[in-house]
């Protein structure tokens, strides 16, 4: 009857809660020169996969931006993530950028693209976490049907998004509808999946930027005081993701946490710990994304406010030029070498 109890314990904290008490006291001992390293760590994280956004750039535009406004508009949109529901964000670093640029409609559906692209680079890392996670980790039993759905998911939209792929500026877009032409433009942004040098270095950097992602949850882990290898900290890592794959409001509190302090407790983490780890950890990534965020947001001279109204603006410039004022546009513009 001995092993019986400890399980029965466990099986009560997972039920009913935990004891916040104990929760707000972990806070307490936290270490706080391995915080410092984790918010590090994550910023190196940002800087390696807007790399990569800009790699992918690079192949969709005939005049790309600089890297210094990929950047920022990259931060701004991590920003939106991190403080508004349904992934904001991904549509917040294309406005952004956009205001930087000749405004035609071309370079909005092509950014989107671009996004989608970016997006679909992450299978790379996430199927290499997932196989390590397989070989190395304590796994729950219920979390293997979720894994192999989210990575099935995933396979599937990136063979999708190769077949889509169009090389930039080959498609005639006069005499298309906006809806065409938008999906047009939108597959140019999808065009270094057909260039093996470029994508390989999208890849490198995005997987990079990810092995940093998995060393800034170890070093959090020994913030608080959770001397685990490195396998434990891939665990966490993924188990995250996969409870912020459908942001059903801002971070997903409360769900990240209950999916980190569940797999912990298999390592012998206390369930109380596992949580305040949990909110630790998020707070430290919200608290780079914000930061930085906020930071590259103020520099772009615009308001919080106005990250609300950002999809709402890409949707109208993308359909806002009728196909015949389209051609003009851009004749003028090339006559005027101003870049887009």
């Amino acid at each position: 009857m001995g092993p019986a109890r400890p399980r029965a314990r466990r099986l009560v904290a997972l039920w009913f809660g935990p004891d916040w008490n104990s929760v707000g006291g972990t806070f307490q001992d936290v270490r706080w020169e391995w915080v410092a390293v984790a918010i590090a760590i994550n910023l190196a994280s940002i800087a390696s996969r807007a790399i990569a956004w800009d790699l992918v750039i690079d192949q969709a535009l005939p005049h790309p931006p600089r890297f210094r406004l990929v950047f920022s508009a990259f931060c701004v949109g991590l920003l939106a993530n991190a403080v508004l529901p349904g992934r904001i964000g991904e549509l917040a670093r294309v406005a952004v950028l956009t205001r930087r640029m000749d405004r035609r409609r071309r370079s909005w559906a092509t950014l989107v693209g671009t996004v989608v692209a970016h997006r679909m680079f992450d299978l790379i890392p996430i199927v290499l976490l997932v196989l390590y996670v397989l070989v190395t980790a304590k796994i729950p039993a219920w979390a293997y049907s979720i894994i192999v759905a989210v990575v099935s998911i995933g396979a599937t939209l990136f063979l999708l998004a190769v077949v889509s792929a169009r090389s930039a500026g080959k498609a005639r877009l006069d005499g298309l509808g906006t809806v065409r032409r938008a999906i047009h433009m939108a597959r140019e942004g999808l065009a270094v999946m057909h260039r093996p040098a470029p994508a390989a270095g999208a890849i490198f950097f995005q997987s990079g930027g990810w092995v940093c992602q998995l060393f800034a949850v170890y070093t959090a882990m020994r913030a608080f005081d959770i001397h685990e290898a490195v396998p434990a900290a891939a665990l966490v890592l993924l188990v995250m993701n996969v409870a912020t794959v459908i942001p059903l409001w801002p971070g997903n509190v409360g769900a990240v946490q209950l999916a980190i302090a569940t797999p912990l407790v298999s390592y012998g983490v206390a369930y109380d710990n596992g949580i305040a780890f949990g909110f630790g950890l998020q707070a430290i990534e919200a608290s780079v994304g914000i930061g930085i965020g906020l930071l590259f947001l103020a520099h772009e001279g615009l308001s919080f406010a106005s990250l609300r109204r950002m999809p709402a603006a890409t949707d109208a410039d993308i359909g806002s030029e009728e196909p015949g004022q389209q051609t003009a546009t851009e004749a003028t513009r090339a006559r005027a070498r101003v870049p887009g």
